[in-house]
């Protein structure tokens, strides 16, 4: 074996195991099992979390300034998304789904999309997953609203999955905050 042929020591405690489960509530300093009620849905093919900074380089329009010349380098924010594929089809989750939408009051199963934004659209929810020496990795999506649309995809003798896309959205009341937190603790 070579020199540098090498893991660390803490390669398997520190790996996370399975899909995790998307919650709507969530303590990560009183990590319990997570009730039934607060699963938002059953998911195929696993969570994608991404938390992407985004630059601009205020050197690019300057003669003879080199790309990427790190004093240039200005942070001007962050994309911070969960997407999934969810098995479910609750009248909660197809409202989540279409982001700017209400249940019918009268009929609970009538779901009517809305012209118009509301500030009730947008909501907190947590990726949590279990690591392998018995802790939990858990993300916090903060002002979190669907982005991706109503998306329903059916299949012969299949299941029918709603393809959902969410996005972090900063407040203009806290306007450093970052719409996205990570812990990881271990077990």
């Amino acid at each position: 074996m070579g020199m540098f042929t090498k893991i660390p020591q803490s390669t398997f405690e520190d790996l996370q195991l399975d899909a995790g489960v998307l919650l709507k509530t969530f303590d990560p300093a009183n990590v319990t099992a997570p009730a039934d009620a607060d699963i938002i849905c059953a998911t195929t093919g696993g969570i994608t979390v991404s938390c992407v900074p985004e630059f601009e380089d205020f050197f690019a329009d300057v003669d003879n300034a080199p790309n990427n010349v790190k004093e240039g380098k200005k942070l001007t924010g962050w994309t911070c998304t969960m997407s999934t594929t969810s098995l479910g089809t609750s009248p909660d989750l197809i409202k989540m789904a279409l982001g700017a939408a209400d249940i019918d009051g009268t009929n609970t199963s009538k779901i009517v999309p809305r012209r118009d934004l509301n500030q009730s659209d947008f909501s907190d929810l947590w990726w949590v997953g279990d690591k392998a020496d018995g802790g939990m990795v858990a993300v916090k999506l903060m002002n979190a609203l669907s982005t991706g649309g109503f998306v329903l995809t059916t299949t012969k003798n299949g299941k029918g999955t709603i393809a959902i896309e969410l996005t972090g959205h900063v407040s203009i009341n806290a306007q450093d905050t970052i719409p996205m937190e990570f812990y990881s603790t271990s077990g």
